[in-house]
């Protein structure tokens, strides 16, 4: 099964200004920029026979051609980064079973996560599109609450059925715990930024218009779910490892840290 990685990349953020290029201290205490982060952590993943940056902005296509990476470009129309995924398909003619939307503001993601999507997709061929799901663990609860309650648009959690359908994604922490009631394990499942889609789930998507849930969220995955379709989610475990996206400046001092570490255990 073919596998190709786009790595959707815009330059324009109301939260976050030129995010792609934004610069990160690395364990070394060198820098790189997130979407060249990002593009070696897409480039670790096995099974995958192809990774593109996909971007209509020329100063991120230049400084992802800079470090060697393969730029496909898109159309300014494209409203997320699935509709990014379905025009670099159509602009450039790449052909493919299996099509991986690799966040570009995620450049912790394991290379496992992804590989169990694209074998959950390789065993299953009734699923259209899959995501990544991690229960969290009391800090990235925390965090994800602290961030509610500082009014920051952080992290996203998914809600899924006995069959691990997802019935809903958002941007509120849910299910919502009573605080005296948190326990181990905490049932709250931070959603990871990874989509694997067949070629004909895209399609459908940008057939579909733009639903009012995912206008109101900014989440792009909720379209699938208004318009009846399923999305698999596919439980990941982080073996250890923090797993945090850059969603507002205020993240990067976590992610570097989380970097710090991971050089220190290397």
């Amino acid at each position: 099964m073919k596998t190709v990685i786009f790595i959707p990349a815009r330059y324009a953020s109301t939260r976050y200004p030129a995010k792609p290029l934004a610069m990160l201290r690395q364990s070394d205490g060198s820098e790189k920029s997130l979407i060249q982060m990002s593009w070696e952590a897409a480039s670790a993943i096995r099974g995958v026979d192809a990774v593109y940056v996909a971007t209509d902005d020329d100063r991120i296509a230049q400084a992802a051609q800079d470090f060697g990476a393969k730029v496909v470009m898109t159309d300014e129309a494209c409203e997320n980064g699935t509709a990014r995924c379905a025009n670099a398909m159509l602009n450039s003619g790449i052909e493919a079973d299996l099509v991986v939307n690799f966040q570009g503001d995620a450049p912790l993601t394991p290379p496992w996560f992804v590989e169990a999507l694209i074998e959950a997709m390789q065993s299953d061929a009734s699923i259209g599109m899959a995501t990544p799901v991690l229960r969290c663990d009391r800090a990235t609860y925390d965090a994800l609450k602290e961030d509610r309650a500082q009014g920051r648009v952080g992290g996203t959690t998914a809600v899924f059925d006995a069959q691990m359908n997802a019935l809903y994604f958002s941007k509120e922490v849910l299910p919502y715990i009573d605080p005296g009631k948190v326990a181990e394990p905490i049932p709250v499942f931070h959603h990871v930024g990874v989509y694997a889609y067949r070629p004909e789930a895209l399609a459908a998507y940008v057939a579909h218009p733009v639903c009012p849930l995912e206008t109101l969220e900014g989440l792009e995955q909720l379209r699938f779910l208004h318009a009846g379709m399923q999305v698999r989610c596919v439980e990941v475990d982080a073996r250890g490892r923090v797993f945090w996206e850059l969603n507002n400046p205020s993240d990067v001092p976590r992610i570097e840290a989380a970097l710090s570490q991971l050089g220190a255990g290397s």
